[in-house]
Order: structure tokens, then C-alpha cells, then sequence
């Protein structure tokens, strides 16, 4: 395969209160990439597994390579031992490569990048241009930033596991989740609560809440990389969102299992304003449909997308039902400017 048919796409996580640094292809399906390839849409995946990783040998202040490599080792086997999701990984060893090299190599390592002094983490895609294929991504850290891999956090510096978690959801073809909570103060947001590791802002240096997956993370990746049990055990609700007669894209939809209290979302992602949201677990679901409002709009889609945020939260004046194996048959929720 020749590298010189391919193009690299890049992908960030942000320190609280920065901004995305970086374009996010618009999303094709619930919480997966998606893009154009000669006219047809692609979900961006690996069609092999396992996914072979290689860590770059020159460590930070704080974090040996050896130190660094043991983080991110964990940080997979976390995505790896979802139990309805068929991922696997293999470390290929240290090499004097960095990440951003377009070798064929899939590289986590450190760069020096103080230039973007918002950005923690950034995940690139080598993708061939002709077939879709998924040839590489990589993984930099900023070592512009102080990093940790104490067992309980460090002060002051952040957590390599955590971050590690996030980007290797993008790795494996993930975006963003909006399942978080902000404020706006001074000027920038600020994180109240997260309710997926894939939300695009960090809570803060020291924090290691980002070691363990959601219920939102763990659908996304099991919806695309399903096990032969995800599809006969979960279910799924879809959609509508409408205002003014018409469909409404980039509405932020979300389904709360109140016996479980599992909050999974999706987005209305075409003109019809179409959703649906997989990896449900049977029974009563409540819908809640919100404007895109904790997040920057470019974290989740292109600027040049219509995403409508001039409308009122509303819930759907009903419970659904969500089938084992099946869909719960489409809705329509109706919002208000």
C-alpha cells in the first residue's frame, strides 16, 4: 500500500477551558468517524485485530518510557476487556520513531508542543485515500505539560492512564461524547462532571476519575466492534428530532435507563434529523433531546455543518421500551426554538 495515496486526520483532547485544536471530520453514526471516500461514506475502524502499537523510547520528567509504556498498556486492556466488544492490542516494542511519522507505524510518545498550550493529547490517522483503509495512527503526548503515573495522582500533573484512555478510544475510531456537564467562567468552560472518558474536555491535572470507561464509552466501541453478544443482549432507540416542521441536525439526544442510571447519546446527524442510539440495555428508557451546548460545536462536527443550537431541552412525554435484540421503533420529538 502506498503512503503517498494517503492523508493524515487529526484529533485532540483540551485542558479545561481550552478549545479544540484541530479538525473533526463530521460524525457518520452514533459516537464513530466517519468520512467521504469517492462518494460514499466510511466508518473509520481497524478491519484487523489486534491493533499493533509501538511506544516511543525517550520518557519526560516524572515518566520513564518504561513508565509511560505501562500506562498506555493499561489504558488499553481497559478498552480491551469490555466483554461485548471484540478489540485486542499488542505491544511491538520501543522504537526511536515519534508519532506523527507516517512509518506504518501505529507510535505513542511524547512531543514537545508548547505552541498549543491547550492541547494535553492528540490522536492521527493515516487512512488511505482510495479504499478507506485505516494505515496507522498515532498518539503524542504534550510533554509542554507535567505528567504522572502515580497510583493515586499526582498534584499538579496529569495522568497518563486518563488521557491515555480517551485517545485510544480515538484510536480505535471513536469521537467525542457529550454525556459531561460545563459552565462558561472568565471567559472559558469549566468541567462540573464527566459521564464519559470520550467527553472532549479533561477534568484536571491529578485527576484519575478517566481510568475507567462509562456506559457511553462502552456502547460506542461495542456498536463498533460488536461480539457476537452485543446485538442478541442490548437494544437500541431511533428517531426523529423536529422544529418547525422540519429536521433538525446535530441535536444532542440522550437515553437514561433509570434502573441502571446509564446515560447514553447520540446525535440527529442528517437534515431529517434522524438518531439512533445503540447498545441499550433493555426495558424503560427516558429520551431527553438538548442543544449542543457543553462542548465546542467542532469538537463533535466540521464547522462547515448546520448544528442548530437555537432550541429548548425537552423530554419525550413518554417512557420507550427498548427491546432485547431489537429497536424500539422510531420517534418523534418535536422541540421548541
Amino acid at each position: 500500500m502506498t503512503f503517498d495515496q494517503s492523508a493524515r486526520r487529526i484529533f485532540t483532547v483540551v485542558v479545561i477551558g481550552g478549545i479544540l485544536l484541530g479538525h473533526v471530520p463530521p460524525a457518520l453514526a452514533y459516537l464513530k468517524f466517519g468520512f467521504d471516500i469517492n462518494g460514499r461514506q466510511v466508518t473509520l475502524k481497524w478491519s484487523a485485530m489486534p491493533v499493533r502499537y509501538f511506544v516511543t523510547d525517550q520518557g519526560v520528567g516524572g515518566v520513564s518510557a518504561t513508565e509511560f509504556q505501562a500506562a498506555a498498556a493499561r489504558a488499553f486492556a481497559t478498552w480491551q476487556a469490555v466483554p461485548t466488544a471484540a478489540t485486542s492490542y499488542v505491544f511491538g516494542g520501543f522504537t526511536a520513531s515519534l508519532p506523527g511519522e507516517d512509518d506504518g507505524r501505529s507510535t505513542l510518545g511524547f512531543l514537545n508542543e508548547p505552541a498549543l498550550d491547550r492541547v494535553l493529547a492528540s490522536t492521527s490517522f493515516l487512512i488511505d485515500n482510495s479504499t478507506g483503509a485505516l494505515i496507522e495512527s498515532d498518539i503524542f503526548f504534550n510533554s509542554a505539560f507535567a505528567w504522572s503515573v502515580a497510583t493515586a495522582g499526582e498534584r499538579g500533573r496529569w495522568d497518563v492512564e486518563s488521557i491515555a484512555l480517551h485517545e485510544i478510544g480515538h484510536l480505535n475510531g471513536l469521537g467525542h461524547s457529550a454525556i459531561g456537564e460545563t459552565e462558561m467562567a472568565n471567559g472559558s468552560r469549566r468541567v462540573l462532571s464527566t459521564g464519559a472518558v470520550m467527553f472532549p474536555i479533561a477534568l484536571g491535572a491529578g485527576d484519575i476519575s478517566g481510568r475507567k470507561l462509562d456506559p457511553d464509552d462502552i456502547a460506542g466501541i461495542s456498536d463498533l466492534y460488536p461480539d457476537s453478544r452485543f446485538n442478541e443482549t442490548t437494544g437500541s432507540v431511533s428517531g426523529r428530532v423536529m422544529k418547525n416542521g422540519r429536521g433538525l441536525f446535530g441535536a444532542h439526544v440522550v437515553a437514561f435507563d433509570p434502573g441502571q442510571g446509564d446515560l447514553i447519546g447520540n446525535f440527529t446527524l442528517n437534515a431529517d434529523g434522524q438518531f439512533s442510539i445503540a447498545g441499550l440495555q433493555p426495558g424503560p428508557h427516558i429520551i431527553r433531546v438538548e442543544p449542543l451546548d457543553d462542548a465546542d460545536p467542532e469538537s463533535f462536527f466540521d464547522p462547515s455543518e448546520p448544528v442548530d443550537l437555537s432550541f429548548r431541552a425537552k423530554y419525550y412525554d413518554r417512557l420507550v421500551v427498548v427491546p432485547r435484540g431489537g429497536d424500539s421503533g422510531a420517534i418523534q420529538i418535536t422541540v421548541s426554538p
